[in-house]
């Protein structure tokens, strides 16, 4: 049954009263219309939207998967900062021991890159564990590099300028051959 001006003069109705019913009819119509269209619309778009949620949740996993490696490139960098920060503190203090071992300066670059720093440990006040140990051990390996500070003259089982015949070196002896074949051997001898 539709609502019309014929339904509501039936109903014994005034024309302004008529009129204020459809227009409010009217107005109902004209939304309940544009409800309409929008729905239908939005219909028309659930084909496009249930595609794209299924490709989502076939790719569901990819996501995980690419948080996974991203998290552990992650932890892997802030491990490596850490680690080299920690290599660097303990070259830091394998340096003071080379420098209180007496080990020349210009010689400790080149110590420590021969030096493996894998088993080293730091202390929580910033010494190396097992300082004695290392400290012997850079007496017994890089003794050839550690300065001496005192200054002695010659012991007098070795005067300078004294010469014997067991101390000459190899070109000495082979001069001394040399001339003792020509001339014979000194009175010295």
């Amino acid at each position: 049954m539709a609502l019309t001006r014929a339904f509501l003069k039936g109903l014994g109705l005034t024309d302004d009263q008529m009129s204020a019913i459809i227009e409010a009819h009217t107005d109902t119509v004209d939304g309940i219309k544009k409800d309409r269209d929008k729905y239908k619309a939005d219909a028309e778009k659930l084909p496009d939207v249930q595609k794209e949620l299924d490709d989502l949740k076939a790719g569901s996993d990819d996501w995980k998967d690419k948080y996974e490696k991203e998290h552990k490139a992650f932890d892997d960098y802030k491990k490596d900062v850490s680690d080299k920060e920690t290599k660097a503190k303990i070259k830091a203090a394998y340096r003071k021991l080379l420098k209180d071992a007496n080990v020349g300066e210009n010689h400790h670059d080149s110590i420590l890159k021969v030096t493996d720093f894998s088993a080293m440990k730091l202390n929580e006040d910033g010494t190396l564990a097992d300082s004695d140990k290392l400290n012997e051990a850079i007496k017994k390996d890089w003794s050839g590099f550690i300065a001496s500070k005192d200054t002695r003259g010659a012991g007098p089982e070795t005067p300078p300028g004294g010469k014997k015949p067991e101390s000459l070196g190899r070109a000495a002896q082979l001069a001394n051959q040399y001339h003792n074949g020509l001339f014979g051997k000194s009175k010295e001898e």
